[in-house]
């Protein structure tokens, strides 16, 4: 069957069509998307502004009629932390659902943690023993372990590089003092949790999604993505502490003209880089392999599980 997602996140909106059915690997056929940055739509109350929900509400229309386009039998809609924290954003999603006729769940963030680490395991499979998986997105930090498909323990914290872009650094490059500041707030965010990951004991393979880590990776001198995702990519701490210092230190158009970094991405990934840094040294990861499947392929794999097969 064809089937589209449609992920409302903090940074992007994406429409993603694959080619699916149960027990075989979704093959992307189309992709559509836009940076609309629903992080910077948020007033000083955390309300989704009126512009906000104009971009959203245009690119679902227009995403729908892709879809259409496209053949695609069923959409999957979903939002994640701009949309879910915002105290506006189920109105803002009522309205949607009565103009353009689409559903779109919000989901929680320990449900972003479990559907992202189901993503994971499917992609390495069993053989990785026990999975622990971090995840940057825009507006928050997710990290599950586990043996099964199910994690034993889906954590989600305020720590999105948008987010701490928006709220805690004035001016790009930051000044030193909001860095170091930040800094501690996030360690102690994450350290916080640290003993619920901790007592499942160490993980046989620690891994990585996120747009955020991939750039980092790349930065530190993994494969570029035109090599396919099959390429083996890691990401060392040792090499991302170096850049966690540097890359606050660069101008933005230094920060774009790295290799793997977006211009619209460079203002926050100094704030990424910080949080990436905190958790790998707290949950002393010496390094990560950056999958290429995350939150979307999991809500993908989610769905169809549920969906029955067809009678011959």
């Amino acid at each position: 069957m064809r089937l589209g997602v449609l992920d409302v996140g903090s940074n992007t909106v994406h429409l993603l069509v694959v080619d699916a059915h149960r027990g075989a690997r979704p093959l992307p056929a189309f992709s559509h998307k836009a940076e609309l940055s629903l992080t910077a739509h948020l007033d000083d109350g955390d309300r989704l502004t009126a512009e906000g929900e104009e971009l959203l509400c245009a690119f679902v229309g227009e995403a729908l009629q892709i879809a259409e386009d496209k053949g695609v039998e069923n959409v999957v809609a979903f939002a994640t932390s701009a949309v879910r924290e915002a105290v506006n954003g189920e109105e803002v999603l009522e309205r949607i659902r009565n103009t353009a006729g689409v559903d779109i769940r919000v989901l929680s963030g320990p449900d972003e943690a479990r559907m992202t680490f189901l993503a994971v395991r499917r992609w390495f499979g069993w053989s990785s023993g026990r999975l622990l998986v971090v995840d940057i997105g825009g507006g928050s930090l997710e990290i599950a372990t586990g043996l099964d498909e199910e994690p034993d323990v889906a954590i989600s914290l305020p720590l999105g590089a948008g987010r701490l872009t928006r709220d805690r650094l004035s001016d790009d490059p930051p000044p030193p003092e909001e860095v170091r500041a930040l800094r501690k707030h996030v360690r102690a965010e994450i350290a916080r949790h640290v003993g619920e990951i901790a007592r499942f004991g160490r993980p046989d393979h620690a891994v990585a999604t996120s747009k955020t880590f991939k750039q980092l990776a790349r930065i530190a001198g993994a494969a570029p993505s035109s090599e396919g995702p099959f390429v083996r990519r890691v990401l060392r701490h040792a090499d991302l502490t170096d850049w966690a210092a540097k890359l606050a230190e660069l101008a933005p158009e230094e920060r774009a003209a790295l290799p793997g970094v977006s211009e619209r991405r460079a203002a926050q990934l100094p704030a990424g880089a910080i949080v990436a840094d905190a958790a790998m040294d707290l949950l002393e990861l010496p390094e990560l392999e950056i999958c290429p499947w995350a939150l979307r392929e999991g809500v993908i794999l989610q769905r169809l599980d549920t969906l029955e097969t067809p009678r011959p």
